[in-house]
């Protein structure tokens, strides 16, 4: 046993019950820490939960009435709807929602959401409104990357011609009455216009505008019917799919 120099106190470890304690004290108090932050972070989520899902269906309900117009429909658009599964025709690689239309309890429109995988800079998301009997009743880009000042003008928010947006040429569209060769830009032979040096963007969503109006007069009744019957399963939101 070595003695403590003068003048200085020797210094022991602790026992190791000591040190067990210590650790469990420790551990326990950041236990609880941890409770209480959890609670106080789940009471904040619970108490701004309604008030982020307002906020998202009111954003969703912009975009639906700027392709929709709201006289046309009577019933609550984000209770009527349908999820479809990846589709070609749309261009989705991920289940998308239909929105059903309905006046008076009469079929009225579809608001589809589609995908134009070919951009310029890669996908644009679009969302397209269609009425009962074929007519586009409006296109909207809600995504996209295109060049800025260039190709951008898709996006009507964007587009230097405020009377006039370049997205408003398929407003109005009998999708049936429309021939196959029509469905291209100018350039190419169609009847939509472009702007000069950029191409590629209208190209693109002029064939996913195409793809999608013709899925929906084609895909109507089912579109239309009841998610169980739509489907084919019981689910109360079931997917439509080809046969």
């Amino acid at each position: 046993m070595t003695d403590a120099a003068p003048g200085t106190s020797a210094v022991r470890a602790p026992a190791p019950e000591n040190a067990l304690g210590m650790a469990l004290r420790f551990a326990l108090i950041l236990f609880l820490f941890v409770l209480f932050f959890t609670s106080i972070l789940a009471a904040v989520q619970q108490w701004t939960r309604p008030v982020i899902e307002a906020s998202l269906a009111e954003e969703k309900m912009r975009f639906i009435n700027e392709v929709l117009p709201p006289e046309s429909f009577d019933n609550d658009l984000l209770a009527d709807t349908l999820v479809l599964p990846p589709a070609p025709e749309l261009g989705t690689k991920a289940p998308g929602t239909v929105y059903r239309a309905r006046k008076a309890g009469q079929d009225a429109a579809l608001v589809l959401e589609a995908v134009a995988p070919d951009g310029y800079a890669g996908e644009i998301r679009l969302l397209l409104g269609i009425s009962a009997d074929g007519v586009i009743t409006g296109v909207r880009v809600i995504a996209h990357q295109e060049t800025p000042g260039l190709g951008d003008y898709i996006d009507p928010r964007k587009d230097k011609n405020r009377k006039n947006p370049w997205i408003n040429q398929f407003t109005g569209l009998a999708t049936p009455q429309i021939s196959e060769s029509e469905w291209r830009v100018t350039k190419d032979g169609g009847r939509f216009a472009y702007r000069a040096g950029a191409t590629v963007t209208p190209r693109a969503v002029v064939a996913a505008v195409k793809k999608a109006a013709h899925f929906a007069v084609r895909e109507k009744a089912r579109l239309f019917a009841p998610a169980a019957e739509a489907s084919g399963t019981g689910n109360a939101n079931g997917a439509a799919h080809d046969p």
